[in-house]
């Protein structure tokens, strides 16, 4: 369905930043309408059904430790839920490194993983601590390094920071060298603290379906492709539509291409390897960490954590790579991460994004403006942090920022 010929605002992209606005522009009474050039919403947060297994693009999690995991109604949702930690292998053998907090019955496990001394073992503690509990104020105005920085001026150690950070935080940055900023990592790990980690029952991209029934089916035009933008007016296809705003909440490319001025990009990429088994080898749900010497940062049974996401009881298995892998390349070193042999493993698909985020290297540019004039906004993670509570928290501020725009047009006609 094409845009109308005039609308009061036009939202360009219905990603989670898009929809996130289009909600609040809604909720205030404002005539909102949406383009997206896809045929479906949630942006980067996609699903399809491959043999009946639900299938995201690439492996994404819901961090409930994002503030703006609020704005969502979880328990429609129907999540189903990660331990928080990570299994991690040493020599063939597996140690469970989890949260003692919330799997008291994994504490003897955690307290003899092989990450190194009691001492650095305590570092974590104190690190996850501070990092959870300190006020984000006082977080952003700690002295800005790379993330390997602020882990070893913490004291974790190299054994944790090879065996566990590095892996495991790759899986999330989809960088591992952790150059990202300290700042982010801070941000991102008091996320991990407080929150809890899991999947929704129909896959990922419910997230941003969630979002759009709150907007309107009459409201959202997919299959819409914008070609040039303004304060006033956008262009598509089918024609030019007036408005007295316009929100551009693409993905970075296209929007650094509709905005003169806008210089925003995803280098970040990651390849995802989804296989079939007849049953899960542990029955827990723990992400499986990489090994220093492997290809992959992760691997993990989907459905120890979301049932659903199987037709038939058979476990759903995601591995993800920072590098383009092929499938035939990385099958024995997930057998191995998971204990099993390589015939146990059915290819389902494979997945590669090759502009999956933005990178969020020092300087850390959080809450960059969204407001550039003349009636022209802009929101996506590339303009606050590269994760779904950046996206969303970005279309927020630009929804606020329209709604004080349009007050202001407002007083001055008047």
């Amino acid at each position: 369905m094409p845009l109308p010929a005039r609308a009061q605002v036009v939202v360009v992209g219905a990603g989670l930043a898009g929809l996130s606005a289009a909600v609040r522009l809604r909720a205030a009474g404002v005539d909102v309408h949406v383009a997206e050039a896809a045929r479906h919403t949630g942006g980067r947060l996609a699903t399809e059904r491959i043999d009946g297994f639900v299938v995201d693009r690439g492996f994404q999690v819901l961090n409930t430790g994002y503030p703006r995991a609020a704005d969502l109604d979880l328990a429609a949702l129907d999540l189903g839920w990660f331990w928080p930690g990570a299994v991690v292998r040493v020599d063939g053998r597996a140690s469970r490194v989890v949260d003692p907090r919330r799997r008291p019955a994994a504490a003897l496990d955690t307290l003899y993983a092989p990450l190194g001394s009691p001492l650095r073992k305590a570092a974590i503690v104190a690190y996850s601590a501070r990092a959870g509990y300190t006020p984000v104020p006082r977080l952003l105005r700690e002295p800005e390094t790379t993330a390997e920085e602020r882990l070893r001026r913490a004291g974790v150690g190299d054994t944790a920071l090879e065996r566990f950070f590095r892996p495991f935080l790759a899986g999330v940055l989809l960088e591992d060298r952790l150059e990202t900023s300290s700042r982010y990592l801070d941000l991102l790990w008091r996320s991990f603290a407080r929150g809890a980690i899991g999947l929704p029952a129909r896959g990922m991209q419910s997230v941003g379906e969630q979002l759009a029934d709150r907007v309107g089916a009459e409201r959202l035009h997919l299959g819409v492709r914008v070609t040039a933008v303004g304060g006033d007016a956008v262009t598509t296809d089918a024609g030019r539509t007036r408005a007295d705003a316009v929100v551009v909440a693409t993905d970075p490319a296209t929007a650094a291409a509709l905005v003169p001025g806008v210089t925003a990009s995803a280098p970040r990429r990651v390849t995802t390897h989804l296989h079939v088994l007849p049953a899960s080898p542990s029955g827990e749900p723990l992400l499986v960490l990489g090994t220093p010497s492997g290809q992959l940062v992760n691997s993990v049974v989907l459905t120890d954590a979301q049932p659903a996401y199987s037709p038939d009881g058979r476990a759903l298995v995601a591995s993800s790579s920072l590098a383009p892998t092929r499938e035939a390349d990385v099958r024995a070193e997930i057998a191995a991460l998971h204990g099993i042999g390589t015939g146990d493993l059915a290819h389902l698909t494979s997945v590669t994004v090759p502009q999956a985020q933005p990178a969020a290297v020092p300087p850390l540019h959080l809450r960059q403006p969204v407001d550039l004039g003349g009636g022209l906004y802009v929101a996506g993670d590339h303009r606050d942090t590269p994760s779904i509570q950046g996206a969303m928290a970005s279309g927020a501020r630009a929804a606020r920022a329209v709604l004080r725009g349009l007050q202001t047009r407002q007083r001055g006609a008047a």
